[in-house]
């Protein structure tokens, strides 16, 4: 089985990359990290070469502790959402795992977030993860 996790490097994707990788010892399930940049007038080449040196770093990371796993840097012109979502589909993915951000008031009123649409549309279950206090 295959457990795929959206990461941008930020404390709420470095906890769902961490919960990913221990779900993935536990299950044995491989691991597919998704990092999804829009591309187009969003597309930030510092930005996207500083995601891709971390991208490395994580990857280094993951095979050290012994995952079996695959990391794709998705610039299609998609939302996040649905990146995440056509790659599950794609791998009959066991489970999705996002990190979530405390968002305001009007924030919440705000339809088409991502990790909303990824906990509506997804094919599988989807684990949504906060970062702890002391993370960063």
């Amino acid at each position: 089985m295959t457990i795929v996790v959206g990461y941008v490097p930020t404390k709420e994707g470095r906890a769902a990359l961490r919960r990913a990788a221990q779900e993935c010892q536990v299950r044995r399930s491989a691991l597919i990290v998704i990092n999804s940049n829009r591309g187009g007038g969003h597309y930030d080449p510092d930005e996207a070469s500083r995601f891709e040196g971390e991208l490395e770093q994580v990857k280094a990371q993951l095979d050290a502790a012994g995952l079996v796993l695959e990391v794709r840097q998705l610039v299609r012109g998609n939302d996040p959402a649905e990146d995440l979502i056509l790659v599950a589909e794609e791998v009959r993915a066991e489970f999705i795992v996002i990190g979530l951000r405390r968002r305001t008031p009007v924030g919440k009123l705000i339809l088409g977030s991502n990790a909303q649409r990824i906990l509506l549309d997804a094919p599988c279950p989807v684990l949504a993860v906060k970062a702890g206090p002391v993370e960063e």
